[in-house]
């Protein structure tokens, strides 16, 4: 569904992105791990058209978004749903509003057939009666629950995640494991993650992408990584420093 071609991105005179490859498959679930700093938003920036390469190109089906004007971008842009970091909810909104926002925004729907689908849509997520809820009163689990739900609200064909699990303990990012390959089975929607959770990762990866210096070293299933000996990937899956921690 999605083919990324040599993508290059610097900032300055800082290389983030050095020539990506990476095929994202339809109808599953892509995970692209790596340290922090190395470019894994950046990336899914790219993606969604937030950014725009200085060489290389993207691919969505037949077309090439890396070259695509940002007025015919915004119709694709329909296509991705997206679940930024923190869930993003909008804090003066409630929950109903904040779901509701991008078909209120992209669709001409009135406002009794908007409250049906965010109705829907966090029944799908496990919320039941939160709709006049504010984002202060969720816990940091309900939000990221609220932020799916509008992130598949309009029914889009893929849906990026950044850091889902990130401020979560334990328990409550298996839980968010959980609803995610709910969802995704229920929708056969494709999703990309990005994360540092691998145990998370473990759970929902159909493939598992590393970049690493700006490039995607390695990738593969689940199994294929585990038995990957490929040293930078394996000090990343067991969480390994590179040598002792001098303190002073």
């Amino acid at each position: 569904m999605i083919k990324i071609t040599d993508l290059k991105k610097s900032f300055n005179s800082k290389k983030v992105l050095d020539g990506v490859n990476l095929e994202i498959e339809q109808g599953k679930i892509t995970v692209i791990i790596g340290r922090s700093g190395e470019g894994k938003s950046v990336l899914i920036k790219h993606i969604i058209g937030l950014l725009r390469p200085d060489e290389g190109r993207i691919f969505l089906d037949d077309l090439e978004l890396t070259s695509m004007k940002e007025r015919d971008f915004n119709e694709v842009r329909k296509r991705f749903g997206m679940l930024f970091q923190g869930a993003a909810l909008f804090d003066s909104m409630t929950v109903a509003e904040n779901v509701g926002f991008p078909l209120k925004e992209h669709t001409d729907l009135n406002d009794e057939d908007i409250m049906k689908a965010v109705v829907e849509k966090l029944k799908r997520v496990g919320l039941v009666d939160v709709e006049n809820m504010m984002p202060a009163d969720l816990s940091g689990g309900m939000k990221k629950r609220v932020g799916l739900a509008r992130a598949i609200v309009m029914d889009p064909e893929i849906v990026l995640f950044d850091e889902p699990t990130t401020g979560l303990d334990p328990i409550m990012s298996d839980s968010i494991a959980e609803l995610v390959l709910d969802t995704q089975r229920a929708l056969k929607t494709t999703y990309v993650l990005i994360t540092h959770d691998i145990p998370f990762t473990y759970k929902i990866a159909d493939k598992i992408a590393m970049l690493h210096e700006g490039r995607i070293i390695e990738e593969g299933t689940v199994e294929d990584m585990k038995n990957n000996q490929n040293p930078i990937l394996r000090q990343f899956l067991e969480g390994r420093a590179e040598g002792p921690i001098k303190v002073y």
